[in-house]
């Protein structure tokens, strides 16, 4: 395992550079230039192994949304236990960490999305456990979760929110962040704040996307 983490350190070192995120200045991630190359290049890998797109390479809008949403009131998440699902680069969890939680973890089913957790931690001097596994349907030490942009697939949509509903009801805090995905249940969220976040277009056709950050409220 540590020598497969170190290949996938090395890949994303090879294939990314390290960026300020353009919505959160504060933070700097190992990221794609050009979303197209990124894709073919890790094409053949995706193929061989069953796995998703590289979405760890690119900070999508919901993950900048929350992220800055979380450092401009870092109030809400000190002293919080935070799990950030389907992390993709760890922006989320970077925050919280800046944002003094006590602990964060960031999960994802990607394994260079835990790789890429690990070095973007680093590079922010926080302290991130990055884990490959899916969380769906488990209930842990959290009192927090995070999710940026898990929207836009149906059956995925369905299957976390209504965890997320679950967590909820136990009294866990769940914090959405999201450009309008087209599976987003709004009627059990209520919004927090809205912003015109800056994007790549060549992944989503536009130079800005305007992206609100939901808390999940079962009696909103």
């Amino acid at each position: 395992m540590a020598l497969l983490s170190r290949t996938h350190a090395a890949f994303i070192r090879a294939n990314t550079r390290l960026l300020a995120v353009p919505f959160v200045p504060e933070i700097r991630l190992h990221l794609a230039d050009e979303a197209t190359s990124l894709w073919e290049k890790t094409e053949a890998d995706l193929v061989a192994k069953d796995l998703p797109p590289p979405f760890w390479a690119f900070a999508w809008a919901g993950g900048q949304a929350l992220a800055r949403y979380i450092l401009d009131n870092p109030s809400l998440v000190a002293g919080q236990s935070v799990l950030d699902f389907a992390t993709g680069s760890g922006i989320c969890a970077i925050a919280a960490a800046k944002a003094d939680a006590r602990f964060v973890q960031a999960v994802d089913i990607d394994p260079y999305a835990a790789a890429a957790v690990g070095l973007n931690a680093c590079e922010n001097g926080v302290s991130v456990s990055g884990i490959q596994d899916d969380f769906v349907g488990l209930s842990g030490p959290w009192t927090m979760i995070l999710a940026g942009d898990v929207s836009y697939q149906k059956d995925m949509a369905e299957r976390v929110h209504a965890w997320f509903a679950d967590e909820a009801r136990r009294g866990v805090k769940v914090l959405i962040g999201d450009p309008g995905r087209a599976y987003l249940p709004l009627r059990t969220l209520r919004k927090l704040a809205e912003y015109d976040v800056p994007v790549m277009p060549s992944l989503e056709d536009a130079l800005t996307k305007r992206t609100r950050v939901f808390m999940v409220d079962l009696g909103a």
